[in-house]
């Protein structure tokens, strides 16, 4: 993985093999029953084999936003919105019994999606424009009480040159691991949240397409492999305003809690977005930061 500067990242998706990788979030989380429309997305390749493993959201009853490395190189999807979608999976059948992750949908919400949609992303984290945005297009519609919003196109622009970052906060959620290091890894395959702070949004690395947060000083948490593609909501625990997607970390092998995410608040993704979103476009919404 390269850009302009050399950069060691870690990708945050999740594989079920030892030989596979994922991320989640970790630090001071609590279940997330916030946000029903933030899924456990399990992607598969053409033969059907299980590939690896994402969050996302929900931004209307078919379509399901991710990071643009969840969707690429694979052919399908499935996903999950119950919060303990994968709590019970057990290592000796690889299934988990009562929601039937990662290869059945064994109770609801739950659905299937054929049609997998890139921003950009091409198999290479060119930054900072890694141009990390997916769509999973649902073949049935997830009726739900409320789904995601995206915030207006540079709605974070103004807290770029801000002072007091600490005392802006965001909320992560996703399905990723919860502590990992080269010995020890703990996953519990459920909805989590976590909050966190402004780090930076115009370094070398950000340079206004990705947002970077951290736990320090020690506020909360952050993102780990299979939280990709998970929401990064602007605010407190119950905003569903969403401003980026998870997308990369400094570490390969351990969740630091500094963490990037891929801009949605960019008017090039919001037309993506909805282009690409067909009769839902206008179910879809877009709403400004709330003070």
């Amino acid at each position: 993985m390269r850009r302009i500067l050399t950069v060691i990242i870690a990708v945050a998706v999740i594989g079920i093999g030892a030989n596979r990788v994922l991320y989640a979030i970790t630090g001071n989380f609590v279940k997330d029953f916030e946000h029903p429309f933030v899924g456990l997305a399990v992607f598969y390749d053409s033969s059907g084999e299980f590939s690896h493993r994402c969050s996302g959201s929900l931004l209307s009853p078919h379509v399901f936003l991710t990071a643009g490395h969840c969707v690429f190189g694979v052919s399908s999807a499935r996903v999950y919105f119950q919060q303990d979608a994968g709590a019970h999976y057990d290592p000796a059948t690889q299934q988990d019994p009562v929601s039937g992750y990662p290869d059945d949908c064994f109770t609801q919400p739950c659905t299937t999606g054929r049609k997998l949609i890139s921003f950009g992303y091409a198999g290479q984290f060119l930054l900072p424009n890694t141009q990390d945005a997916g769509l999973v297009i649902l073949d049935h519609a997830i009726d739900l009480p409320e789904y995601g919003a995206l915030a207006e196109a540079g709605s974070l622009d103004a807290l770029a040159s801000r002072r007091g970052l600490q005392s802006v906060t965001f909320t992560d959620s996703g399905y990723g691991l919860s502590y990992t290091n080269p010995a020890t890894t703990v996953s519990y395959r459920e909805r989590l949240m976590v909050t966190s702070k402004l780090d930076n949004l115009s370094s070398a690395l950000n340079d206004g397409f990705n947002v970077q947060t951290s736990n320090s000083p020690g506020i909360g948490g952050g993102t780990c492999f299979g939280d990709s593609g998970g929401p990064l909501f602007y605010g407190a625990s119950s905003s569903n305003t969403i401003v980026g997607v998870t997308s990369f970390g400094h570490s390969s092998n351990v969740c630091a809690g500094t963490d990037f995410a891929y801009r949605t608040d960019r008017q090039a993704v919001i037309n993506w977005i909805l282009t690409n979103a067909g009769r839902e476009a206008k179910q879809i919404a877009v709403v400004p930061l709330q003070p």
